[in-house]
């Protein structure tokens, strides 16, 4: 007898731990879900301050890939074939193809191309989100598509776990064109003046032409 109410004792406590477990995973999967991990992502662009970064974008087109830095919504883009400054509010683009810089005041749309923040925020107004069945090791995924009609059919995010810092953005188009953009070398923190978004004539070839489109 004594057996028999300890063996049952052992599965009620087996029971209770098996549901306790059940809980704690329900938890942990509610705490995971992809509007939390983007809004995780956003608040760890937002508390890293100026941040740079070696970035890659790989696209349709070609590839390109220089350094980022990031404050907030304005960036900087540096490589030998572009260079990029956004304050914010307006874009000064330089490009080897045509040597020459434009002046832009670009839509959200263009901005995720480039910026992650503008990604991220426009990202979490105007998409849907679901977590991703595709898997890096060590990353959280999920797949994002436009809640309206858009220049962008869908959106693959990866996210570093621990920094939750934005690692690998796919983006296919409308067109069927994609974007694959790889931020790797985070340095958050950085100590640099506001000029660093604002267009910087020493950084292209003397004498190159000016083109406002705004």
């Amino acid at each position: 007898m004594p057996r028999h109410r300890l063996g049952h004792k052992t599965k009620r406590m087996s029971k209770t731990l098996t549901t306790l477990t059940l809980l704690l995973l329900a938890l942990v999967a509610q705490a995971q879900t992809p509007q939390q991990m983007l809004d995780k992502a956003i608040a760890a662009l937002r508390s890293a301050g100026t941040i740079s970064a070696n970035y890659k974008v790989k696209s349709s087109q070609g590839s390109n890939a220089g350094t980022i830095v990031m404050a907030g919504s304005k960036y900087r883009l540096v490589s030998n074939e572009m260079k990029c400054w956004y304050d914010g509010k307006t874009q000064w683009t330089w490009s080897q193809a045509t040597d020459e810089v434009n002046i832009t005041n670009p839509t959200a749309e263009d901005l995720q191309m480039t910026n992650p923040m503008a990604a991220a925020t426009d990202f979490k107004t105007n998409f849907n989100m679901w977590k991703s069945k595709g898997q890096i090791p060590g990353h959280y995924a999920m797949m994002l598509r436009p809640k309206k009609k858009s220049n962008i059919d869908q959106v693959y995010l990866y996210l570093s776990n621990g920094s939750n810092l934005l690692h690998i953005a796919h983006i296919r188009m409308s067109d069927g064109s994609t974007f694959t953009l790889t931020l790797t070398g985070y340095k958050t923190k950085q100590s640099l003046p506001a000029s660093t978004f604002t267009y910087d004539k020493s950084m292209v070839p003397a004498g190159t032409q000016v083109v406002d489109l705004r």
